[in-house]
């Protein structure tokens, strides 16, 4: 993707504007209160506000406004909130979200935020023509919108200041036909409904109306064209909320008072009807459709540039992050934003436009309320807004955004849901790589925080699963280690990649450099591990040192997983090892490979099916009831879901066989796994020879270690003997005292 940020534009991320600088820009009044106030005072107000006091009645209207506008409050008050702590560059809603919970939760609410003011430009153009046919009614209604809507995005493609200057004038038209509006007079005699149930449902009504109190957009939008977007923003958007407030909670008495329900849901512009000078009303539906539409085209480029910029959209559609002249004009997605709002005014129904508008904000209002709340929550020290809000605040906000959008189309809010999960998987398959930093860390470290101290030292067999501490050295080189764990935890357990490396070989800084490019490694291979590399003078040293130390609480690795032992030199030490690891309270696990036969049964185009032996001895204690948890972790793996295990015991007594053969089949039905089982008789062979001849063909072998004394180095070499020239073998020795019974379901 070009890059559009250059070292001295004041758009890029690098660049700082600092609360009173003298550098150009936008003030608190022109850039954030005009468009706002413009924008809540707009096409609704006018020509649909009536409608709205007409079907539910005067306190059915004025719940409508409080609702709606607490909904606004709130998200105003998140919108201060993180405008304080951060400076907010273009893109407006979507530069605070992406910045807070991510790209990918960004260009999520970023590209449905955009298309809403896109189809905002529609909504105001379409408001403007209604008004102008109810005005002149031998007009074409539909060519008057295409035309305006084509007049406002040329003007603002040409020059985005004469557009904001422009709306100084419109605001003082909207303050005389309010003034005409207020001194007005009745249309008709009537008495004040106060409850009315005509036709329209409250909430289909809510989301006709609801609209109009989305204006704090159009001033967050502008946020990278302000001077002093830190002290613009909070008290610009606040000031315009409270002014809309007003305005909306006295309107709808005066209505009531000058004509029936009736009048009201016929007349889309009675309020010309009841203004002292009519003609100022038409005035300001004009000028307040106008201003709306150049707000919302003057903000929808931005949004669009913004996502282009942070690489959310398509490659191919870069060419939307170029900006023009001194101020960064996002010329190229004024155009595209003009296609769209063109194909929304074909449709031509504002009836049908607003309520979609009211999902896209609500949806956006939702998400930046969750950004504060999580931020507040969190407490993190770089969140430190000079405008600071009670998280509770924000949270209130989205559970009520949420509850507004189910209560409106609960169809609609899944619809829109699916659409912005959708939108957050596609951005995140493509993986950015972008440089800002997010709460997501801070959330998991807060939920981690929470679940280590709420996880106790005490042995839990319903929830045990093995902790794997694998001592693979180099990744590459013992690959094999790695699969086997990742077959074994599948998502269930933690894997720790870990390598013990000479002393003096790496400094602290180059060690933190390798350990990042093993997980790097293991990420481009689909492996979710962490990594902990150690010095120490010998390899058996640093492993006993990292079981002792490594872990974090409760949360130690239980099981410890190396590669067989093949220099005769190590082997006492190596014996050493393990048995002070059985000490620890660790379950060791042994691979051992056979290179001669070339064989990995870890490998996805492994032949199927495959065979995992059991060679059972000792009964359930120990070895015997870990080794069947192994095998049934490693099955219940979808690679291996079609695997056949079989416990395999040898007697030595010809008349004992039914009797252990009937044994072994109710233990295999009893534990639910799968397992079918096979007893064999010695009748004089050793069982080195029995070994060779029945496991030849498995895929797999498990076999359990003695508990270590004084002979385990004899016993261990004993184990490498009978497996030599048979396929990839597991040694497994149990932790002592853990009831792994008790995992078995055997309590």
């Amino acid at each position: 993707m070009p890059d559009w940020k250059l070292p001295f534009d004041r758009h890029s991320e690098s660049a700082t504007v600092l609360p009173g600088e003298t550098q150009g820009g936008l003030g608190t009044f022109g850039g954030v209160y005009t468009p706002s106030i413009l924008t809540i005072l707009g096409v609704i107000m006018y020509l649909r506000f009536g409608w709205v006091v007409g079907n539910v009645g005067l306190l059915g209207t004025l719940l409508i406004v409080i609702l709606a506008n607490s909904i606004t409050f709130f998200t105003a008050l998140s919108v201060c909130a993180i405008a304080t702590d951060k400076v907010v560059r273009a893109g407006g809603a979507y530069y605070m979200i992406s910045r807070s919970l991510g790209a990918e939760t960004g260009g999520a609410v970023g590209i449905p935020l955009y298309f809403a003011q896109a189809l905002s430009v529609a909504l105001y153009t379409i408001g403007f023509a209604e008004s102008l046919k109810a005005a002149f009614p031998h007009i074409n209604q539909l060519y008057v919108a295409l035309v305006v809507t084509s007049l406002v995005g040329i003007l603002a493609f040409m020059s985005a200041s004469i557009a904001i200057k422009a709306q100084y004038f419109i605001m003082a038209a909207i303050v005389l036909s309010l003034v005409s509006f207020y001194f007005g007079h009745p249309v008709e005699e009537t008495h004040i409904e106060l409850w009315v149930n005509n036709k329209a449902p409250f909430w289909t009504v809510f989301s006709v109306f609801f609209p109009a109190v989305t204006g704090i957009m159009a001033g967050v939008n502008m946020s990278g064209d302000l001077r002093d977007p830190i002290r613009s923003l909070p008290s610009g958007t606040l000031w315009a909320v409270g002014t809309g407030f007003a305005i909306y909670m006295t309107m709808p008495i005066f209505m009531a008072m000058r004509a029936n329900s009736n009048t009201l849901i016929a007349e889309p512009l009675i309020m010309q009807q009841m203004a002292v000078w009519g003609p100022l009303i038409l005035l300001g539906v004009w000028g307040a459709t106008l201003s709306s539409a150049i707000g919302s085209i003057l903000g929808a480029p931005r949004i669009l540039q913004a996502l282009a910029r942070d690489g959310i959209l398509p490659k191919w559609m870069s060419f939307l992050g170029q900006g023009s002249g001194p101020q960064d004009e996002p010329k190229m997605g004024t155009l595209a934003t003009l296609v769209v709002a063109i194909a929304a005014v074909c449709v031509g129904d504002l009836n049908l436009i607003a309520p979609v508008l009211t999902m896209f904000f609500l949806t956006t209002y939702l998400v930046l309320n969750m950004s504060a709340a999580i931020e507040g929550f969190l407490q993190s020290p770089s969140f430190r807004p000079s405008f600071k809000v009670h998280w509770a605040f924000s949270l209130s906000g989205a559970i009520g955004c949420l509850i507004v959008m189910f209560l409106i189309d609960a169809v609609a809010t899944v619809v829109a849901a699916i659409v912005v999960i959708g939108i957050y998987f596609w951005v995140r398959q493509r993986e950015l790589i972008v440089t800002w930093g997010d709460v997501r860390r801070g959330l998991w470290m807060a939920l981690l925080r929470t679940a280590i101290l709420q996880t106790d030292h005490t042995d839990d067999t319903k929830n045990w699963r093995p902790q794997l501490l694998v001592l693979s050295g180099a990744p590459t080189k013992r690959w094999t280690l790695i699969q086997l764990a990742e077959a074994l935890t599948h998502n269930r357990g933690l894997i720790t990649v870990s390598s013990v490396l000479p002393v003096g070989s790496r400094d602290m800084a180059k060690q933190a450099i390798l350990e990042k490019r093993i997980r790097n490694y293991l990420q481009r291979r689909g492996v979710q591990a962490l990594v902990r590399l150690v010095t120490a003078p010998d390899p058996f040293d640093g492993a006993e040192r990292l079981v002792e130390t490594y872990g974090l609480g409760s949360i130690v690795p239980d099981t410890v997983l190396l590669g067989d032992s093949q220099q005769s030199s190590h082997r006492d030490r190596y014996c050493q090892m393990i048995a002070n690891l059985h000490r620890a309270q660790r379950n060791v696990i042994i691979l051992r490979e056979n290179p001669k036969l070339d064989q990995n049964p870890f490998l996805e185009s492994r032949h199927r099916p495959c065979y995992i032996d059991i060679w059972w001895s000792g009964g359930m204690q120990g070895n015997g009831s870990l080794m069947l948890i192994l095998a049934y972790l490693l099955r219940s793996n979808p690679n291996w879901q079609d695997a056949e295990i079989c416990l395999k015991l040898v007697v030595t007594d010809e008349t004992g066989v039914q009797a252990a053969q009937a044994n072994l089949d109710n233990l295999a039905k009893h534990l639910r796994i799968g397992a079918l089982s096979e007893v064999i008789l010695a009748d004089g062979r050793t069982f080195a020879t029995i070994l060779k001849k029945s496991s030849m063909g498995a895929d797999l072998i498990f076999l359990g270690m003695a508990s270590p004394g004084e002979v385990f180095m004899q016993s261990y070499e004993k184990l490498q003997n009978w497996t030599e020239n048979l396929p990839t073998s597991i040694f497994v020795l149990a932790a002592p005292g853990f009831d792994f019974e008790g995992v078995l379901g055997e309590n």
